[in-house]
């Protein structure tokens, strides 16, 4: 970031922590974005070693360091608004405190990494598409926000998540068009996905505060566009479309999450916990 940009972030960020509704609202979505980011490239980690092939294992590692780069980028936001140490946020909150959605804590499929992992491939290519798709339609919604800082961030995450996308969209294809099992497998992998996707969708209880403060696009807006985007990738793909998403009993924008994310959090942080005060 050269001099000027780094002035003009210094001063966005002093201007937002004057301003404690607007300050609130900005923390509240910084870590409702930061965390999905942070918790799925944790899962996508899970696939070291274990990918189809060696090209797919070294693209899926890439890939999920980027997310956590991404998450590491808006944590450090959220540490310059005075929130904590960027490392304690993503490492020492409990799972109550987090504010990602459901489908990115779920695991990968039965058994451990370390132990037995029978992991489901395409649910993995599923759920990571459907993921980028409302990732795309978020950094978009974001390029126009009211706090400079993240705008800059968005524009810069785009580059990369762009790619991502092509990468998911191109293992959709081939899958969806493959045979009869694929089929029968991308479908089950669809259903499964669908269940969790509200949460996705979700800005929780925070969404009118974020769109009255000009922070991002208002939920309904970035919901019906995900809907467009999806019925027409499915029809691409020849995927029965499975309509507009449940309403989810459980919402991770609220604190509310599974056992699958405080067992997540337990491996993330293992080693963090040994000395916190070490310079990692």
């Amino acid at each position: 970031m050269d001099t000027n940009n780094q002035i003009r972030k210094i001063e966005s960020v002093n201007e937002a922590t004057g301003q404690p509704e607007y300050t609130a609202a900005l923390k509240e979505l910084l870590f409702q974005l930061a965390d999905d980011d942070f918790i799925l490239a944790y899962r996508g980690s899970e696939w070291l070693g274990l990918a189809p092939h060696i090209e797919e294992d070294v693209a899926f590692s890439s890939m999920s360091q980027d997310m956590m780069g991404h998450a590491v980028m808006l944590y450090t936001l959220l540490e310059e608004l005075g929130a904590g140490s960027s490392d304690d946020l993503a490492q020492l909150r409990s799972p109550e405190q987090f504010r990602n959605c459901i489908l990115a804590e779920r695991v990968n499929g039965t058994g451990g990494y370390m132990e037995q992992p029978h992991y489901d491939w395409m649910y993995a290519i599923v759920r990571f598409y459907m993921y980028g798709m409302y990732k795309q339609i978020r950094l978009d919604a974001l390029l126009d926000s009211s706090f400079t800082p993240l705008a800059h961030l968005a524009r810069k995450m785009i580059t990369e998540h762009r790619y991502h996308m092509m990468h998911w969209q191109t293992w959709m294809k081939q899958l969806a068009t493959s045979n009869e099992e694929a089929t029968a497998r991308m479908t089950q992998a669809v259903q499964s996905v669908w269940e969790d996707l509200d949460g996705l969708l979700s800005l929780g209880a925070h969404g009118d505060a974020f769109n009255k403060h000009g922070l991002i696009e208002a939920e309904e807006v970035m919901r019906e566009r995900f809907n467009e985007k999806t019925q027409a990738a499915f029809a691409a793909f020849h995927i029965a479309w499975l309509g507009d998403p449940q309403v989810s009993q459980v919402n991770g924008r609220l604190g509310q999450h599974t056992e699958e994310l405080a067992s997540a959090l337990t491996n993330i942080s293992a080693v963090y916990k040994l000395d916190p005060t070490a310079n990692w």
